[in-house]
């Protein structure tokens, strides 16, 4: 199994040329808005029993926030309903979760295996940050640790520059088919493959796809999710 974690060094950033950047299509940023809006809306309500529940569970922060690496490489703050314990990441760094993570807390296992923690990024969907339908949002220095020990610098994958060319989603080609921890290098052909083949028609199947996936709550399985 592979481990995702970040790295925070002194080191000077190595400079990277210009990430050339694939325009959103109108209809592709009519959807995000629309669909954003109206999910903003109808779940408010489900916003202020999820803040609730979270805060009774341990009394911690209601929120947790991210900076992730957006198109272009351009860094945003992304937001999420907390599922794990409070610093979560103190001694252990930022590590992805793994099956049966103890880091997770009870109502955050609910929320995840149905993406409800994920209703804080409708608002960077709505403004602009990310779309519905794309590559998943990295956070900037993440490096994967191999099944051999070795460290590797998810910016070193192939594939890394050219997902950075589009608004990275809430779900994607990669998010719904594959293994959930397979290395992240087979994700990104994933990723490349939306990027050639991306159209408004594959975006609203990927989208009834995941709503499919959260009414069946099985975004946290290990299996196939469809």
């Amino acid at each position: 199994m592979q481990t995702t974690l970040t790295l925070q060094t002194h080191a000077e950033p190595r400079t990277r040329p210009a990430v050339e950047i694939v325009p959103t299509p109108a209809a592709k940023r009519l959807l995000d808005l629309v669909l954003s809006g109206i999910g903003l809306l109808l779940s408010s309500p489900l916003w202020m029993v999820l803040a609730a529940v979270v805060k009774i569970e341990d009394g911690g922060r209601v929120f947790y926030s991210q900076e992730r690496v957006g198109q272009g490489g351009r860094v945003f703050r992304a937001w999420k309903f907390r599922s794990m314990i409070t610093d979560a990441e103190k001694y252990v760094g930022a590590l992805q979760a793994a099956h049966n993570d103890p880091r997770v807390t009870r109502i955050g296992r609910i929320m995840r295996a149905s993406a409800m923690d994920e209703l804080p990024q409708l608002w960077s969907i709505f403004a602009g940050d990310m779309s519905f339908v794309g590559p998943r949002a990295l956070r900037p220095g993440e490096i994967e640790v191999l099944g051999s020990g070795v460290l590797e610098p998810l910016e070193d994958v192939p594939g890394y520059r050219e997902r950075c060319r589009v608004r990275p989603g809430l779900t994607g080609i990669a998010q719904i088919y594959a293994a959930r921890d397979i290395p992240r290098r087979n994700k990104f052909r994933y990723d490349r493959l939306y990027i050639l083949r991306q159209s408004l028609w594959l975006d609203v199947r990927l989208i009834a796809l995941s709503f499919w996936i959260t009414f069946r709550g099985r975004w946290e399985t290990r299996d196939a999710k469809i």
